[in-house]
């Protein structure tokens, strides 16, 4: 059996995937991760009418995940009251998220949705303004390191 059999076809799907996330700048990057967690919490909020908490419980932590890695790039030498703001709001998200996993509550992934799509917009700001300076004139550190 060849291997793209094996792979059910998303060999390629998954190596342009792969290309296009270490081909992007580091706001897109963050970007993309608010997407993800955005898109994430949609889904659990969804499965909770029909009681599917176990679709809602895996749907949470896969944000939670991204908030970890958000909170773990933060460069808090470079970034300091950006870095500081950003640290503070991302353990509160998780916090929360952790309470709406835990009562299964709506209202706090709303709430959590809302912060989320207010810092994307804030990144997606910062992009633009990127975009549109000179890109090989040397930049402003965001205080964030995606580089591990």
């Amino acid at each position: 059996m060849s291997l793209a059999r094996k792979t059910g076809g998303y060999s390629g799907y998954n190596e342009y995937k792969a290309n296009e996330i270490s081909t992007v700048s580091q706001v897109k990057l963050i970007v993309m991760l608010f997407d993800g967690a955005i898109r994430f919490l949609g889904v659990a909020m969804e499965n909770m009418t029909p009681r599917k908490y176990d679709v809602v419980n895996n749907h949470i932590i896969k944000t939670q995940d991204i908030i970890t890695e958000l909170l773990l790039s933060l460069n808090m030498e470079e970034g300091q009251e950006i870095a500081n703001n950003l640290l503070s709001i991302y353990i509160y998200l998780k916090k929360r998220l952790l309470e709406a996993n835990m009562k299964k509550d709506k209202k706090i992934i709303a709430e959590c949705v809302k912060i989320l799509t207010e810092l994307k917009s804030s990144w997606e700001d910062l992009d633009k303004k990127e975009g549109t300076q000179n890109q090989n004139a040397p930049g402003r550190s965001t205080g964030i390191s995606i580089s591990g």
